[in-house]
């Protein structure tokens, strides 16, 4: 049986891609999308890859009917002022903002320097990265968004973090231009941002707080950088843990821990330009690549991951959700393996 889904802020980068990946679900009907500023407008005007795959028209969110699935890109802080509205409007809700990503009160006003709107609703929320949560978002009702950086960062530690072997890690990340949304803005323009690579976040970035809630506490540095590229963070960990690793320990932690995963790849070779993880490649898909070197000099694991910051970031952890909580198929609608080159 299909679910009929509509999205809520669509005219967004994360919306178009929702609307891409809905129509491809064997199990989904895109019922409608709204926009404040496009009300009326087709959506191939903000989504030109979409002409002759739609005929929808963006409507107010006012007009929003009652759907099965819910999906929210809103600015951050609108979902939650709104939040008993739109649980009222669907029987499941997948919010793509940080409104709900952290279960703790006294964390988002630390991390986001405000209280919260619907404090009563954050541990009603599952986060929404199925390789952290997937027995929790089976069947449930409402699931957060996650940060793209966390992403990248959770998948990169998460073998070792529950093996409890973090000392302490850094995880430097490099993203695309596309991690700052559709509006422009000073740092955005062509001529500031054409030729840079600019750190924005050298520390104190809000999605650290999100690897802090799902892995536990180890000591963890972020710092965030960004490169000219339109879509993609790459995450470089340098981990120093608890005891000396070799190679081979490390290669059966991974493989443990991501046998089976059906968007998690070890991407380690001996040789050629594709050893490690690249996000060039991902564009487009719900893949997270991951591998690692071990620098047995020091004890040091370089743990490499890659991500597409729209889908596996964003989107297709949303429509991957929707599956878990819909009892579908979890790959169901998210089979794209990328172009490459391009």
């Amino acid at each position: 049986m299909s679910v009929r889904c509509s999205i809520i802020g669509a005219s967004g980068y994360t919306g178009g891609e929702l609307i891409r990946l809905l129509l491809d679900h064997p199990l989904a009907e895109v019922a409608q999308v709204t926009s404040r500023r496009q009300v009326g407008a087709f959506v191939h005007t903000s989504h030109p890859n979409l002409r002759g795959r739609t005929k929808l028209q963006f409507v107010s969110p006012d007009q929003v009917e009652k759907c099965d699935v819910l999906f929210l890109c809103l600015p951050h802080g609108e979902a939650s002022r709104s939040i008993e509205k739109y649980a009222g409007l669907a029987e499941r809700v997948v919010d793509l903002s940080a409104d709900f990503r952290l279960r703790d009160a006294a964390a988002y006003r630390r991390w986001y320097a405000e209280d919260h709107a619907a404090s009563a609703w954050l541990d009603r929320f599952v986060y929404g990265l199925p390789e952290l949560q997937r027995e929790r978002l089976r069947g449930a009702r409402l699931a957060s968004g996650v940060g793209c950086n966390a992403t990248a960062v959770n998948l990169a530690l998460l073998p070792l973090a529950r093996a409890g072997l973090i000392r302490s890690a850094v995880a430097d990340l490099k993203v695309g231009s596309s991690e700052a949304g559709a509006e422009p803005s000073a740092t955005s323009h062509h001529p500031e941002k054409s030729g840079t690579v600019r750190t924005f976040a050298p520390a104190g970035h809000r999605h650290q707080a999100e690897v802090a809630q799902e892995l536990g506490a180890f000591e963890l540095h972020m710092s965030v950088t960004s490169v000219e590229l339109v879509r993609g963070v790459l995450c470089t960990a340098h981990v120093f843990p608890t005891r000396a690793m070799t190679e081979k320990e490390v290669w059966s932690l991974y493989r443990e821990a991501y046998r089976g995963e059906p968007f998690v790849r070890i991407v380690k070779d001996k040789s050629g330009i594709h050893r490690y993880p690249e996000p060039k490649i991902l564009g487009g898909t719900n893949w997270c690549d991951v591998g690692f070197e071990v620098d047995e000099a020091t004890g040091r694991i370089v743990v490499i991951s890659a991500i597409d910051n729209l889908m596996k970031g964003a989107a297709g952890s949303a429509v991957q959700c929707m599956n878990l909580m819909c009892g579908f198929e979890e790959r169901a609608g998210l089979g794209f393996a990328g172009l490459h080159p391009y």
